[in-house]
Formats: structure tokens, C-alpha cells, sequence
């Protein structure tokens, strides 16, 4: 029942991200995504946080794409992989907007 109560305010908070911090978390997914660490991974995030908004922004996916998107940075966040990953962005998506 915790869970149920803290699910909620995570929720409305990644409704106020800004378009930087849903930046960072794309980058960050990415170079998760990549297996970076280090170094390298400072590169990545600074190259990536400095570039210009790819053609197909946030503000341009369905709703789905945008929850799909949510769920995978919060999976990266998280560092879940394999079945892990899988079973998190099923109930994620199954989640009431």
C-alpha cells in the first residue's frame, strides 16, 4: 500500500519536468543504453545535453510514445535490464495516465 501512495506524487512530478531535465533524461537513457561509464559517459551527457532537439521532440509523440518514453528513462534510472526491464515498462504502461 506504500508503494500505491508514493506512485502517485512521481507521477506529477514528471509532469513538471522541464524540457532540460526531459533532455537530461533522454541523454541519460541513452548513454545507459550504450553502457557508458566514466569519462566517457561525461562526454556523451555533455555533447548530448549541448545538441539541438532531434526533428521529433517530445512535444511531437502520441501520448503513448511520451509514456513509453517516461517509463524507459525511469527503467535506465533505475538500471533495470532483461526480464527486470521488461516486467517494470509492462505495468508502466499499463499505469493510468
Amino acid at each position: 500500500m506504500a508503494d500505491c501512495l508514493k506512485a502517485k506524487p512521481a507521477a506529477e512530478e514528471a509532469k513538471k519536468m522541464t524540457p532540460q531535465q526531459q533532455k537530461m533524461g533522454t541523454c541519460n537513457t541513452e548513454a545507459t543504453g550504450k553502457g557508458l561509464k566514466g569519462d566517457e559517459r561525461k562526454t556523451f551527457m555533455s555533447n548530448c545535453l549541448k545538441a539541438e532537439p532531434a526533428a521529433t521532440d517530445k512535444k511531437d509523440l502520441t501520448p503513448q510514445q511520451k509514456k513509453m518514453a517516461d517509463c524507459s528513462t525511469e527503467a535506465a534510472g533505475k538500471e533495470l535490464k532483461g526480464e527486470d526491464r521488461k516486467t517494470f515498462m509492462a505495468t508502466c504502461l499499463k499505469k493510468a495516465a
